[in-house]
């Protein structure tokens, strides 16, 4: 899904900004990369222990690097609806090649990983998405305020936090508790900020048309 709306999205906003480097089309080697990232995936879920699968993520991580590099992702850094799209991305990317890390390093636990394609990489497309579709579908324009870029920073510091929480074990629970907080408020936000727009308002009865 990623693969097909951050160029699309990012295509519409460079061309409205006219900008000539544009996002590159759909090719072999996005192809290239979807598979590998398939194939990589489902072997982890089927053989986790295995070195190669290690190797194969780290592969996916890599092509989904450069595939993340081919969108202009530097560009977007100025709207951050569209940026947003792009740190998504980013999270799988990491979160894929530290997965495969973690078969070889033994103090970087594969749950650590896991949270960066969970909190990170589907934590952030979601509430992405929400956002972006919440203004387009009632007609408004398609840019992020200060509390929605808030709430996009937040759940990002939630996959950071979570991650570092691992790496520090003398002082886990804060920074766990930190990560957890990040998160209610990414999406307390979004309720915050979207529930008026996607509650409609009961007409008022004393008022005639």
């Amino acid at each position: 899904m990623g693969g097909r709306i951050i160029p699309s999205f990012t295509r519409n906003w460079l061309v409205k900004q006219g900008a000539t480097r544009l996002p590159a089309p759909l090719g072999w080697f996005d192809r290239l990369s979807l598979g590998v990232t398939i194939v990589a995936g489902v072997s982890w879920v089927t053989f986790p222990d295995q070195t190669w699968v290690s190797e194969l993520l780290i592969a996916a991580g890599l092509l989904g690097a450069v595939r993340l590099s081919r969108w202009c992702e530097t560009a977007t850094v100025s709207d951050s609806l569209v940026l947003v799209l792009h740190i998504g991305y980013l999270w799988l990317v990491v979160g894929l090649a530290l997965l495969g890390v973690a078969g070889f390093v033994g103090f970087l636990l594969p749950s650590a990983a896991l949270h960066m394609l969970t909190i990170g990489a589907m934590g952030t497309m979601i509430l992405a998405v929400m956002t972006r579709a919440t203004l387009g579908h009632d007609g408004r324009e398609l840019r992020a305020d200060r509390m929605t870029t808030v709430a996009y920073i937040l759940v990002s510091a939630a996959a950071a936090a979570r991650f570092i929480a691992t790496l520090v074990p003398d002082h886990h629970d804060p920074v766990l508790l930190a990560a957890g907080l990040s998160w209610v408020g990414a999406f307390a936000i979004f309720v915050v900020r979207y529930a008026p727009i996607l509650i409609p308002r009961r007409p008022n009865p004393s008022v005639s048309v």
